[in-house]
């Protein structure tokens, strides 16, 4: 229980982070409809262990349960593991916290909890989801940062863009207009992003891609989800066809009571 707390506040602390840096785009919305879908829960969880792995682990989730998401655990153990580790483990990296902050300045947080923590924090129970959307889409070049990276829903962020061979590369776009208030100075606005080098994928093919990885970690995050609204719906039609059962037996029972 320790271990969860902890790793739900440190995902509260990145979103956090993202808030306070400001002047992020608006999000754009994530296709729900594919954490039902099996091909590309698991397309996600391969992109996951293939990209975000190495540097992120995913304490709470047990590769075993990628069972829920149609893999076998032979599957699972000759496509997502490339430790040494059984498909009983919990997705931990090979990194250790000293090497992480000596490397990176900080810990990279534990990424189980990454698409609630913005609903934790109020902001809505798919703004998680809509948010890693976004960000994952929105790298550019930016020389002037210490990975050469900087990222338009999340400005002066430092993570560096592990899916650029994926996407390629962009840049920003700003239009610049003379200050009204003050003509000695000059207003920049971002317009948005132009691509300058191709990936191997088409833009289509990742965004795609980006919604199967967000997929995943939607589902990591909650994986009973699925049933749990499954259930949900179950119980709301035995409770509908309980109240029509009551109310004609009480019609009944009342119908000779003057």
């Amino acid at each position: 229980m320790k271990k969860l707390i902890l790793g739900l506040v440190a995902s509260v602390f990145v979103w956090s982070g993202a808030q306070a840096a400001g002047g992020g785009i608006p999000w754009d919305k994530f296709p729900q409809e594919r954490v039902r879908d099996m091909a590309a829960l698991q397309n996600g969880a391969k992109l996951f262990a293939n990209y975000c792995l190495n540097c992120h682990a995913s304490a709470f989730m047990r590769y075993n349960r990628l069972r829920d998401i149609g893999l076998t655990e032979e599957q699972i153990q000759a496509n997502l593991i490339f430790t040494g580790a059984k498909p009983g483990d919990t997705m931990k990296v090979a990194m250790t916290p000293a090497d992480a902050k000596a490397w990176f300045g900080k810990v990279p947080p534990d990424l189980t909890l990454i698409a609630r923590s913005r609903s934790a924090v109020g902001k809505g129970s798919d703004s998680g989801a809509d948010y890693l959307y976004t960000y994952l889409r929105t790298y550019y070049r930016d020389d002037t940062t210490p990975t050469g990276w900087n990222n338009a829903a999340f400005p002066n962020v430092g993570m560096p863009h592990v899916l650029w061979e994926l996407q390629g590369q962009q840049r920003a776009v700003y239009t610049e207009q003379k200050d009204p208030h003050d003509p000695a100075k000059t207003i920049r606005t971002f317009t948005g992003l132009e691509q300058i080098a191709p990936g191997t994928m088409t833009k289509e093919q990742y965004n795609e891609a980006v919604a199967d990885l967000v997929a995943y970690l939607k589902w990591m995050s909650e994986p009973n989800q699925t049933s749990r609204v499954r259930l949900g719906v179950g119980v709301l039609i035995f409770l509908s066809l309980l109240i029509v059962v009551a109310w004609r037996l009480n019609a009944n029972f009342w119908k000779d009571i003057k």
